[in-house]
């Protein structure tokens, strides 16, 4: 009868035993298997969020399967109850394990927003608006008010954001990266004010910037910008106008319709250089740190003039005769076109 009891608990030790081995490979499988999506996929864990919550969260959402051992895991994996709060970028073929630790280990999704180099505050303020997984806090906002928050005295803003992609995680907000804009122009325009050339007709690092700001709108091929600056320094010592176009756009805000008229020309405003002598009031766009750098080490150019060529770069010019053969020759381009 002993020997009977013996056996029968041997055999239910085993029974148990080996239901317990097939629950644990059970688990492991359920941890270690690929999840269930098949592209990239963002996963946000909320504030206050735990292990039982998130699964059924990612069950719903199609992330993972559901599974009758999942709440199992969590007592023989007690690493997949540590959480943190975030947006998270999930890759097709990572398991379970996997996705839990690039949780636990905080590695939020970076998203990008990129300013382009000759784009005005009222375009950053447009493409910010229309951005997803920002917090909006500038939205209600005066151009000064938003000055006065990133530590300026400014009233405008135009020139003194620098012009990059920028990185940021869900949930943060618009004004951290006017921050971060603020604070590498600002990095970028001392240095090159350093390092100026020191005959500039330049008083100040805010008119190195004004000057820049010209420049950026004037030309994009980078073998040009420190020629273009050339002309405007140029013509600065000369004490002529700048008459540059972009400044006159600029004046007009929103009556410009994409033409100039030689009565825009004429009409005065604080940015029309074909009126005023000197630079205009304030930068007219956000330049680029190259723009920068050739408003303070332009080259050492004998020309006071240039017009498109028609290829995409310009004709630079010394006299006004030079320049006025150039400006047929443009035409000519054109009309062939």
């Amino acid at each position: 009868m002993i020997k009977k009891l013996a056996l029968i608990v041997l055999f239910l030790s085993l029974a148990a035993a080996g239901a317990a081995y097939w629950g644990f490979t059970q688990i492991e499988d359920y941890v270690n298997d690929d999840i269930a999506i098949q592209e990239r996929t963002l996963v946000t864990v909320p504030e206050g969020a735990n292990y039982h919550s998130l699964t059924r969260q990612l069950v719903s959402d199609g992330v993972i399967e559901p599974s009758q051992w999942a709440r199992w895991a969590a007592k023989t994996h007690p690493e997949l109850t540590r959480l943190k709060a975030g947006t998270f970028e999930v890759e097709p073929g990572m398991t379970l394990a996997g996705l839990f630790a690039l949780i636990r280990e905080g590695k939020e999704h970076q998203f990008a927003i990129t300013f382009v180099e000759g784009s005005t505050f009222k375009e950053w303020r447009d493409q910010l608006a229309e951005t997803d997984n920002l917090k909006h806090e500038t939205a209600g906002l005066t151009e000064a008010q938003i000055a006065k928050k990133l530590g300026l005295d400014n009233e405008k803003l135009e020139g003194l954001l620098l012009p990059e992609t920028y990185h940021y995680v869900a949930g943060e907000s618009d004004l951290s990266i006017l921050k971060r804009a603020s604070r590498q122009l600002q990095a970028s325009l001392n240095q090159a004010w350093e390092s100026r050339d020191q005959s500039l007709p330049i008083d100040s690092p805010y008119e190195l910037l004004t000057l820049a700001s010209i420049i950026e709108k004037e030309t994009a091929v980078d073998k040009e910008r420190t020629k273009v600056a050339s002309v405007f320094v140029n013509r600065l010592n000369k004490g002529m106008r700048l008459q540059t176009d972009p400044t006159v756009i600029y004046g007009m805000g929103d009556n410009y319709d994409g033409n100039i008229r030689k009565k825009d020309l004429r009409t005065p405003t604080p940015y029309n250089t074909y009126v005023i002598f000197g630079l205009p009031p304030t930068p007219i766009a956000m330049p680029g740190k190259a723009s920068i750098l050739a408003a303070a080490q332009p080259s050492d150019t004998p020309y006071f003039y240039f017009v498109a060529d028609g290829l995409g770069g310009h004709t630079f010019s010394k006299t006004l005769a030079e320049h006025n053969r150039a400006v047929r020759q443009y035409l000519k381009v054109l009309r062939s076109q």
